[in-house]
Formats: C-alpha cells, structure tokens, sequence
C-alpha cells in the first residue's frame, strides 16, 4: 500500500493491517480527517478487503465512493478521510468487488423505512466527496414527517441492519446500506423540451417484499428480494 502524500509503501500483515491516527495502529495517516482507528484491510487468501470502523465522520472510501466494507484490486484508491492510499501487487482474481462479502439476505423493510433510507442516503450518492448523509431534520423535510417520526424509524433501521451504539452512527448505517447495494444512483431521465421534469429521486432502494417510485410516478409490486426503485433526475 503506497501512501500517495509521502510515497512511503507499507506492506500489509498477513492477516489484518490497521489503518488510523492512533499511535497503536499498524499504518500511522497523520491527518485530521483519520479517525486514531479508521479501518482494516483484511487478508483472506489471495483476496484483501478493507473494513470502515465507523468510527471517523470522514469514513473510507474506495475509488471515490464511500463503503462499509469492498474487496479491493490492484490500482484501487482507498481514501481513509482526506488521506489517500494506492493499493498494489493484489493478485487478479474473478470476483466483483461490489457484491463480494454483502449480507446474503438483507433485513424486510417498510416502504416508509425504504423512503427514509433513500433519502439518507442521497447525500453520499451525489458527485461531491466527503459528504455526510442527512440529517434527520433534512430527511423529515423531504418526507414532510415530524423529526421525532424519523428519528423512530432510524432507531428501528438501526436494530435491522445491527448498527451498534456510538459516534456517527447515521454514517455507518448510509454506508451499509450503499455497501449492501440496496441504495444507488439512477441515470438522469431525459426530460422533452416544453415539459416541466417530474420531481423524480435521484436513488433506488431495493427493499424486500416492495417497490416503489417516489416522485410523480406510478409504482409496482414485487416478490421478496426484487428491486425497488425509483426514476428521476440525478441529484447534484
């Protein structure tokens, strides 16, 4: 791993390698933005995956787009907060890094619960870096719901995905959620000149047992497992 700041290369353990500020850590990032322990980049066979602790409000992020937990190949950028990392010498093995060591099964969600996930996790999702997930004051002006209403959902998505108490924890459900893949971005719809756009959503959640379209749209039903999503214009 090739700190770009420095060029120092830091070979990894052969099992986990800790990554952070802290002094007790195994490769030292002396930057603000690092949590003392930030993630782990774990060796398992000729795979290597990093793991966010969920402990930095910066979070990790591979390649640009934040994650929980991602199988890394060679060339891949790992930004710990501000402070990023090149990955090298990996070995090329068939696996697709968005899908490998997602839950098997994700947790039955309401549609409302479905509706405060996509709007949580809107944020992350746009082009910008570093963006922080909703707050609950955004997310119950969006759903047009009291604070306290989505403050209750998020308390019960917490207990569904297994978010456990502490620092940052809207921050660590948004990136199990993008990691599980059950919220990402949809292509911009092309909109014909003369026509005001629909107040589309810019993500799709899959949810169990559900589907839906927010916006000025119609939804469907589907069977346990299918994808819920949405149409709209891509958040900017």
């Amino acid at each position: 791993m090739r700190i770009e700041d420095s060029g120092i290369v830091m070979p990894l353990r052969p099992d986990v390698t800790t990554v952070g500020r802290g002094k007790g850590v195994d490769v030292r990032l002396d930057d603000p933005s690092v949590s003392r322990l930030h993630a782990e980049i774990v060796r398992r066979g000729p795979y290597v995956y990093v793991v966010d602790m969920g402990l930095s409000r910066n979070g990790t992020r591979v390649n640009g787009r934040p994650i929980a937990r991602r199988v890394l190949e060679d060339g891949d950028v790992v930004s710990f907060g501000t402070a990023r990392c090149r990955m090298g010498g990996i070995p090329r093995e068939e696996v697709d890094p968005d899908v490998e060591l997602r839950r098997a099964v994700a947790p039955e969600l309401t549609r409302r619960e479905v509706d405060v996930l996509t709007s949580l996790c809107r944020p992350a999702l746009s082009d910008e870096a570093f963006v922080a997930p909703a707050t609950a004051r955004d997310i119950a002006g969006e759903l047009v719901v009291t604070e306290a209403a989505v403050k209750q959902h998020l308390l019960r998505l917490y207990q569904k995905f297994r978010i456990p108490e502490g620092a940052n924890r809207r921050t660590r459900l948004a990136n199990e959620v993008i990691a599980m893949g059950l919220v990402r971005p949809l292509p911009p719809v092309h909109v014909p000149q003369g026509r005001p756009p629909m107040d589309g959503r810019v993500s799709g959640v899959r949810g169990s047992g559900e589907s839906r379209r927010t916006g000025a749209g119609h939804g469907h039903a589907g069977g346990p497992g299918r994808a819920a999503s949405t149409a709209g214009r891509r958040a900017s």
